[in-house]
């Protein structure tokens, strides 16, 4: 049987793809695996380096400069692999599979209204994330299109547990036109988690959002932006819970041999232990129950 030899191109390909897919806080370990498979230390530091600059843009790698939060997208990027932090107004390059920062320039930038906007939404929105969030980073951006300003804010969470074989991201992004009277807010909320222990479970949640906001004047704007913000997600979170247990209890059901009923009451255990007739076996250490008291217990 002849096997089909891939050409560089096509290698060089197929490392990128599969390193792109890596879950959120596992593209280190996806790296390590291929090595080991390639074997050709050079292919790979040069994949390795195109494909982390994409996910960080991907799933807003948090990095932290001059004690600020920096949230890495393609909103910030210049090019060239590099990124730009506007509070701290340098722009870099971050190698992520040495968690380093390189290659460190400083920019200047214009101070006019805009971007005095950006610092009152940074404040307002650094109080929500702090309020909901273990540990939240929270960014916003400015951008030009066509002569119109937007600022862009991005909200990122995770947790990575791979000793514990689960991995879980949050993330969202927000972005609005500097208008006058009135500006339409458009969001996106992203969740991602992977739990790998005994199955390979992935699970993405997204939705996108659009909701208006008057404008009075810039902290008007400001806190009610970060209200917008935390009405929605909240919306969304409960939504999530709701439909993750709806998906549990249909599981349940699936696992169990015939249909029971789920009525999530509190048991009181040392209740029922007392009214049980128990005999018991102190040699062999466990306990046998009325088999008629089992048959109408209810789950």
């Amino acid at each position: 049987m002849s096997r089909s030899v891939l050409s560089k191109k096509e290698k060089e390909r197929t490392i990128r793809r599969l390193l792109i897919q890596a879950p959120p806080g596992e593209f280190v370990n996806a790296f390590d695996d291929l090595c080991l498979l390639i074997r050709d230390e050079k292919l790979m530091h040069h994949q390795g380096e195109c494909a982390g600059h994409q996910h960080c843009q991907k799933y807003s790698v948090p990095l932290c400069i001059d004690g600020n939060p920096v949230l890495l997208s393609h909103h910030n990027v210049m090019g060239d692999f590099r990124f730009f932090d506007y509070q701290s107004k340098l722009s870099f390059k971050f190698d992520l599979l040495q968690n380093q920062l390189k290659d460190i320039q400083t920019h200047g930038i214009i101070r006019n209204e805009t971007e005095y906007l950006r610092n009152v939404v940074l404040c307002a929105l650094k109080l929500y994330v702090n309020d909901h969030y273990p540990s939240g980073n929270c960014n916003v951006l400015r951008k030009s299109v066509k002569n119109k300003e937007f600022l862009i804010a991005c909200i990122e969470d995770h947790s990575y547990e791979t000793a514990n074989f689960w991995n879980g991201l949050w993330k969202s992004k927000w972005i609005f036109q500097i208008n006058p009277f009135l500006t339409q807010v458009t969001g996106r909320i992203f969740v991602q988690a992977h739990f790998f222990k005994c199955v390979n479970l992935h699970i993405k949640i997204s939705k996108d959002l659009k909701e208006s906001l008057e404008v009075v004047n810039q902290a008007q704007l400001a806190l009610s932006f970060a209200r917008l913000v935390e009405e929605q997600e909240n919306k969304f979170q409960a939504a999530v819970l709701e439909e993750l247990q709806e998906l549990s209890n249909e599981a349940l059901r699936k696992i169990l041999r015939r249909d029971l009923p789920v009525t999530r009451t509190l048991i009181d255990w040392q209740r029922i232990l007392s009214d049980l007739n128990l005999v018991m076996y102190p040699k062999l250490g466990y306990v046998i129950y009325s088999r008629s008291v089992l048959c109408n217990w209810i789950i």
